[in-house]
């Protein structure tokens, strides 16, 4: 885990310093273009975050293993963070682009969507302590949600979109020092994830310890009231 904080933290040194001093400034945007290698970086991770959700979920519904609810819930809050960072950083760099804070344009419109349903799932996970129902409700929502993510992604080829389709499949439409700059802010961010998510797991672990103590410990004072 210590190397993983280190690592990470060394990264996003790197990252910012190609970002803002390396990265060649963007001949009709200038310096807010310098928000896209974060913009893209947080939104490829909160993919990444929905993908396990999804994966986790299924496992969940085809075993009932809690450690698959607990890595989805703990991944669907980390993608959720980076889905706010893709928005709030998005919302900014559109305010320089097209001269407003927000349009309801495909990709925005379906990263919205995509938002809400996590923060739905987010909050009946939260309402399941020991239901398991409802906590199979909450892996219902999560596998559907990331059928959203496919939709988010071409959506700019489907539909007509102010939003500009800068990174395809096999080629970049950028110069390459700003393609290293994105690249090192992915790896950063990516790592960022796991990181915390490994984090996130151990702690959802003791909570679920501590739950169940609290029921062998209300079950027993049960036990010696009616004794008594």
């Amino acid at each position: 885990m210590k190397i993983l904080a280190w690592l990470t933290g060394i990264l996003g040194v790197v990252a910012l310093y190609l970002a803002f001093i390396v990265a060649p400034e963007e001949a009709v945007m200038g310096p807010p273009q310098r928000i896209f290698y974060f913009h893209v970086a947080s939104a490829w991770t909160a993919y990444l975050g929905f993908l396990v959700v999804f994966v986790a979920s299924i496992a969940y519904l085809r075993t009932g293993a809690r450690k698959w609810d607990r890595l989805a819930f703990s991944s669907a809050e980390l993608g959720v963070f980076f889905t706010s960072m893709a928005l709030l950083s998005g919302m900014t760099w559109g305010r320089a682009a097209w001269g407003i804070w927000w349009d309801w344009e495909p990709r925005l419109t379906s990263t919205f969507i995509l938002w809400l349903v996590y923060i739905g799932y987010l909050f009946t996970q939260m309402t399941a302590e020991g239901d398991e129902k409802r906590a199979r409700i909450a892996a219902g929502l999560g596998i559907i949600g990331f059928l959203d993510v496919p939709i988010i992604h071409m959506s700019v080829r489907w539909w007509r979109s102010l939003h500009p389709e800068v990174v395809r499949p096999g080629k970049m439409q950028m110069e390459p020092m700003m393609g290293v700059a994105l690249l090192f802010a992915v790896v950063t961010f990516t790592l960022f994830y796991v990181y915390m998510l490994k984090w996130r797991v151990r702690t959802e672990d003791l909570r679920d310890r501590l739950f169940h103590l609290k029921e062998i410990m209300r079950q027993r004072g049960a036990a010696a009231s009616r004794r008594g």
